[in-house]
């Protein structure tokens, strides 16, 4: 067995990239690595093909304790705790929803269920694989979601389905929304506030995790993290134990839920995903959070999209390197689809399929080209590859939420069925009754409607 995003070995690598951006000393480590035998390259998926020896593992597990104990450079432009962060992010004055708000939260649910869906069976496929398949099965440009049907076993050797999703996220196979951690995270935080409101703490958000999510259903920066906080250690120090993922795409898909909760005031939700992410994530791990809820938040009263990508983009700070990439990405839709994607790779290429900066810009990328297009928007976040299902449910959330319903299309919804899956404590859960149990959270809690 070979558990994924766990083992000393397959962490060690990915450690020395983000000691490295972080300005920590990491020759000696790497060398040490090397020279005892140990691969330098990170595994793309979750673990190595083979584990590692008995001693080699020691090793991995002394170099990681190691680098952990380096301080990392300052980045006065990254800052960390919350009153520092909103030293440097612009203010902005909160608006109040219109009576659509019932209904755009009805949407944001659908259309982040509806993106996850899209992505699932391509994720950890490169866009170019993505392209073949769509080329083979009559697809391209994708305008739906995808199909085995007519293809080639050939494509499908070189290409295969995400092997846990296929079964249930290919058309002919849809039957609801399946289960997925991105939908699993939005309910969580959906239970979060239902019990805690919004002062919750990192200490509140560690025990509902330990209380409802599965071990086997969190991956890279939570599963880190969950291994620590069984471990007995503190959930202010988790993100930065054994956790070389504290600037990938994770937090990202837990923020949704604090910007439908705070309608109009995307400060307090950046505020409240920061309180979430910073159990998991630092630095731009942590501004991609505050982002997504911003989105979430504007989403809720916007005219349009780009009004909304205006708005979040003022609540990261703004020399940031998830600033950059926010804006990269939307720049790069000037260039149209598959140019566009050219460029967000050639930029962005290096980065695991997971880390955050990628997955922003494009994020910002669909959701500048798709200018409001439901279809549009979550086919080209797929579309470019890296995490397909998360930046599907990300895009898919805002523009669904100012499409709403009928707006998205029935070919997008119908297939949803009105639920959604999930490994969470109660099974099975209605959208509408998601969207009913979110809008309470808002009015009880003082959301200005």
């Amino acid at each position: 067995m070979r558990l994924t995003w766990v083992q000393p070995e397959d962490l060690l690598p990915h450690e020395l990239v983000q000691s490295e951006v972080e300005g920590k000393p990491v020759s000696s480590a790497r060398e040490r690595w090397i020279e005892a035998g140990g691969d330098p390259t990170p595994a793309v998926g979750g673990a190595s093909a083979n584990p590692a020896d008995g001693g080699l593992r020691k090793l991995a597990s002394r170099l990681l304790d190691e680098l952990d104990n380096e301080a990392a450079a300052s980045h006065p432009d990254e800052p960390e705790m919350w009153d520092d962060i909103a030293d440097v992010i612009e203010p902005i004055g909160a608006c109040c929803p219109g009576t659509d708000y019932p209904a755009r939260v009805v949407g944001a649910w659908t259309g982040r269920a509806a993106g996850c869906l899209l992505g699932k069976p391509v994720e950890k496929i490169p866009r170019q694989g993505i392209e073949e398949i769509l080329r083979c099965t009559g697809q391209w440009p994708l305008a739906g979601y995808f199909t085995a049907v007519g293809l080639s076993q050939e494509v499908a050797a070189r290409w295969p389905w995400n092997k846990r999703s296929a079964p249930t996220s290919l058309a002919e196979n849809i039957v609801g929304m399946p289960e997925d951690d991105d939908l699993n995270y939005t309910m969580l935080a959906l239970e979060l506030l239902e019990h805690h409101g919004f002062n919750f703490t990192a200490d509140d958000v560690a025990q509902l995790w330990l209380d409802d999510l599965p071990a086997g259903r969190v991956f890279t920066a939570e599963r880190a993290v969950y291994r620590n906080l069984l471990e007995g250690i503190s959930p202010d120090k988790c993100a930065v134990i054994r956790n070389p993922f504290r600037e990938w795409i994770g937090a990202v898909i837990r923020a949704d839920m604090f910007g439908w909760t705070q309608p109009g005031n995307p400060a307090l939700a950046a505020q409240l995903a920061w309180s979430d992410a910073r159990l998991s994530h630092i630095r731009n791990g942590v501004y991609g959070a505050m982002w997504a809820a911003s989105l979430a938040s504007w989403a809720m009263v916007a005219e349009d999209v780009h009004e909304v990508l205006d708005v979040a983009a003022r609540c990261v700070p703004p020399r940031s390197r998830l600033a950059e990439a926010i804006a990269f990405g939307r720049s790069a839709a000037q260039f149209g689809l598959v140019e566009g994607i050219d460029r967000l790779h050639d930029r962005y290429g290096s980065l695991h399929w997971v880390h955050v900066l990628n997955n922003a810009a494009t994020i910002a990328f669909a959701i500048e080209l798709g200018d409001g297009d439901f279809g549009a928007s979550v086919c080209a976040a797929v579309t470019a590859g890296w995490d397909t299902d998360s930046a599907g449910a990300t895009v898919g959330a805002v523009v669904g939420a100012l499409a709403g319903i009928h707006g998205i299309g029935a070919a997008w919804t119908e297939p949803l069925d009105g639920r959604i899956a999930t490994s969470l404590p109660g099974g099975a859960q209605l959208i509408e009754d998601l969207a009913a149990r979110t809008v309470a959270v808002a009015l009880r809690d003082g959301a200005r409607l």
